[in-house]
């Protein structure tokens, strides 16, 4: 690629990252002198239609961020063309954009996502209330600066209200944010940004997409299912947000927030009451009015669900009868059915009961003096759940002369209700536990899991999984512990890979086991994400024991290059780096000026294995091979010194090949 010193006025100081359309720069401004991002696309060379469209959101991003000045919104000052590019500068923003974070499965403290969202929904709502709606809100629109200020990129799609330039019948977006109004081409509005942030706050809460798959999959989910609640998938994930995500997400725009301030206000109250369950579908609102006669109050809402009845109510009943009897004053009171919820109420009361329901008796305590009116009791039409029961002002009555009183003995109450899974796990040994999801995590296939029981009895999994047995292990787990227990950090992987899962099973640290050899390995810099020509730099830390080391890069198209040890070949001007022995514990910096990043672009994956004796008896017949033949020698090479007691540990991880 040419190199580029200067557009306009602004020199041009480095690549910042490419996409499939251009290159960001970090720039110069010599005027202003102060550091500014440049975005560039290619001019079309000719008529092409798919290029002029995507100059022509290029064009329409300058325009709607250009009339948006919010701290939340990357700002943008200039744009500009050259003979072959056209180029917006932007403001710089001094930190990661919110993707990476999450590609690095980093898991984020309630506060740092509620400080995120906040920054997301202030920007949302300012430009809302400008008629421009971004459209594709994702994690790599959101960047973060050092010090933690979330902003609002790349309003690429956007559509400004009352322009001509989207129509209904276009689909643009990103998949897995998409809303069903989206898939469906049709005019979307700003409601449609409320989905997108409520599936990124999902993603924050859980450290999952609610739904996965191909775009098809991907699109079939988001019209007809529902994702399971973030409370069920992650122990950090407060039941309360589990209303907001769902209304944020719901299928029909008009159910959703009416703006991102509507939003921010409704995860600002989820976050002050985070033990409060979630909003039911079937809940309903009673609105209690005063009886005529009695001092104007304000009518109480009062929310009402519909669970299994609490116990308690008789008791109380019979309190309030005996403390009226020994005072000696009004005896008159109330008994009723056991109420679904604890209600609090103004002193307000029912109208007059009809007369039908003066009959009715108190199912615990029943009080007949000679001359007093019955009492009153409210009783619910067979088909609805009893709300509340009020009681009018005790009359002014004499006491009765001898009233004939029957009180049952009381009762002690009854234990407190706890769920099956709770009551399981209270009582189950933890040690137990661990060996039974050990065991079953040993017979899944085309699967490298680890994890661990914690004290309380909550489950953490992770590894690699062949895509579609994520969701099945995760319904795996459950028949362990309930859902609100399991923490899952398993990365899906495509089957090109189980092979490689499976040859590396029996030395990877399993479920339950952290005292096993541990080989450890990762991205230099946890970079996940590589681009066309970006070098391949790894960090290893060895095991425990002293031993030789291979690693070899697995590209999704079935062919393998190995990293180290390599051969010389002199056509690819590679220099041999022959195998030696490293120490116990030993950090390892590996890279080499001829690992890049090309084609062919996807996800891909990195293993390595440490053994305490060669794992092959001679040196492989290149530096790249066919995958199949290479893990095939692999697997057998470690289970024959498995045999021999040799020691082992190995490690794998993804990564992603972008253009």
């Amino acid at each position: 690629m040419e190199t580029i010193e200067a557009l306009g006025k602004y020199e041009i100081k480095r690549p910042l990252g490419r996409g499939a359309m251009g290159t960001v720069y970090e720039g110069w401004d010599p005027i202003i002198a102060r550091r500014v991002a440049i975005k560039t696309v290619r001019l079309p060379d000719s008529a092409d239609p798919e290029t002029e469209d995507a100059l022509a959101r290029f064009r329409r991003e300058a325009q709607a961020a250009g009339r948006l000045t919010h701290p939340n919104i990357v700002a943008v000052f200039d744009y500009g063309e050259t003979n072959d590019l056209a180029y917006i500068v932007m403001e710089f923003v001094d930190g990661p954009p919110l993707k990476e974070l999450l590609d690095k499965q980093e898991r984020f403290a309630l506060a740092d996502t509620v400080r995120v969202m906040h920054d997301l929904l202030a920007g949302l709502q300012f430009s809302h209330e400008r008629g421009v709606v971004h459209r594709d809100i994702k994690p790599a629109n959101v960047m973060l600066t050092s010090s933690g200020q979330a902003k609002i990129a790349d309003f690429g799609i956007a559509r400004i209200e009352s322009s001509s330039m989207t129509q209904a019948g276009t689909l643009l977006g990103t998949p897995a944010y998409m809303s069903p109004e989206q898939f469906m081409g049709q005019v979307v509005d700003a409601r449609t940004d409320i989905y997108s942030t409520g599936v990124l706050l999902y993603q924050m809460l859980t450290g999952e997409r609610p739904f996965e798959g191909s775009m098809s999959a991907i699109m079939h989910k988001a019209l007809n299912t529902e994702p399971p609640a973030p409370s069920q998938l992650s122990v950090t994930a407060p039941p309360s947000f589990d209303a907001v995500v769902r209304r944020a997400m719901a299928k029909r725009p008009e159910d959703r927030f009416a703006s991102a301030s509507a939003f921010a206000e409704a995860m600002q109250t989820a976050l002050a009451n985070p033990a409060e369950p979630a909003v039911r579908a079937d809940e309903t609102t009673m609105v209690v009015a005063p009886p005529p006669g009695a001092a104007a109050a304000t009518p109480r809402t009062i929310p009402v669900a519909t669970p299994a009845k609490r116990p308690g109510a008789p008791a109380v009943a019979l309190a309030v009868a005996l403390l009226g009897i020994i005072g000696g004053g009004a005896w008159w009171f109330v008994s009723q059915p056991p109420s679904p919820l604890p209600v609090t109420t103004a002193a307000v009361a029912p109208a007059p009961p009809p007369p039908d329901v003066a009959a009715a008796k108190p199912p615990v305590v029943a009080v007949q003096p000679h001359d007093t009116p019955p009492q009153a009791a409210i009783a619910p039409p067979h088909d609805q759940t009893p709300a509340v029961a009020a009681q009018l002002p005790p009359p002014v009555v004499k006491p009765p002369p001898v009233p004939a009183i029957q009180v049952p003995i009381p009762q002690p109450p009854p234990p407190p209700v706890v769920h099956p899974d709770d009551q399981q796990l209270a009582m189950a040994d933890l040690g137990a536990l661990r060996r039974q999801i050990a065991q079953w995590a040993s017979t899944r296939s085309c699967a490298l899991l680890g994890g661990d029981v914690g004290d309380t009895g909550s489950v953490t999994l992770n590894g690699l999984a062949g895509h579609g047995s994520v969701d099945e292990l995760r319904q795996g787990l459950m028949s362990f512990v309930p859902p609100g227990r399991i923490d899952m950090r398993v990365v899906g992987v495509g089957q090109v890979f189980c092979p490689a899962l499976t040859a590396l099973h029996p030395i990877v640290p399993a479920f339950g086991a952290p005292r096993a050899p541990r080989l450890g390995l990762q991205m230099a810099g946890g970079k996940t994400r590589l681009h066309d020509g970006d070098p391949v730099r790894l960090q290893l830390v060895m095991p425990d024991f002293p031993g030789r080391l291979r690693v070899d890069y697995l590209a999704h198209d079935g062919s393998v290059q190995h990293l180290y040890p390599q051969l010389a070949d002199q056509k690819a001007a590679i220099a041999a780096d022959p195998p030696r022995t490293f120490g116990p514990g030993e950090p390892l910096n590996l890279g080499n000026p001829s690992w890049l990043i090309g084609e062919p672009y996807g996800t891909d994956m990195i293993i390595a294995v440490a053994s305490s004796e060669p794992l092959f008896d001679r040196a492989r017949p290149g530096n790249a091979e066919p995958t199949e033949v290479y893990l095939r020698d692999l697997q057998a090479a470690i289970d024959t010194l498995r045999q021999r007691g040799a020691r082992l540990a190995g490690a794998a991880l993804t990564l992603e090949a972008l253009p």
